[in-house]
């Protein structure tokens, strides 16, 4: 079922913009167009389940695990549903050595969550990630959602919790937080 709709969205939705990034590589190259059409399928609100990276591996003439070391290695694509707003915190040695690991589960701990859960209401998903190029300014976390991604550096509990009450209230009202 998911294979169908994906090759709906990627093959018939989609088939203009699948075959303007094929035509950015060279033929032996289409491998290449892995990521984005990754992000083509994340637009629709897919994640990279094993049927998605099926269709793309086809499209590509590669096999389903080249697509899937893909997904694996970079955090921008997912492989399971998660919340509006993914908070991805780096726990990898560097930011662990600088108090990751604690944070990330203040942050938990704040949201009711563990690490990979989403919170009851589908705001927010708590993700553990590897090296998001900062280790001198942990703890720091990345939040994906709608408007893109956004980095935050050197985060306190207090940081994190301002940002979360701003957009739950921006996801529930958009008005603004209320003075203290």
């Amino acid at each position: 079922m998911s294979s169908t709709i994906a090759s709906q969205i990627l093959r018939t939705r989609y088939s203009d913009e699948v075959k303007d990034i094929l035509q950015r590589y060279p033929d032996d190259q289409k491998r290449s167009a892995v990521m984005p059409l990754l992000f083509l399928a994340q637009k629709e609100g897919l994640q990279a389940t094993v049927s998605v990276m099926s269709e793309i591996a086809q499209i590509l003439e590669i096999s389903i695990t080249q697509v899937a070391s893909i997904v694996g290695f970079y955090t921008l694509y997912y492989a399971h549903p998660g919340g509006k707003n993914r908070i991805q915190i780096c726990t990898d040695l560097p930011c662990a050595l600088r108090g990751a690991d604690d944070f990330a589960d203040k942050v938990c701990e704040k949201l009711g969550v563990n690490i990979g859960e989403t919170t009851e209401d589908g705001e927010f998903t708590v993700e553990s990630v590897m090296c998001l190029a900062a280790c001198d300014k942990a703890p720091m976390f990345q939040i994906q959602n709608g408007d893109g991604i956004s980095y935050h550096e050197r985060q306190t509990i207090s940081d994190v919790q301002a940002l979360i009450e701003q957009l739950s209230n921006s996801e529930t009202n958009n008005s603004p937080k209320d003075a203290e």
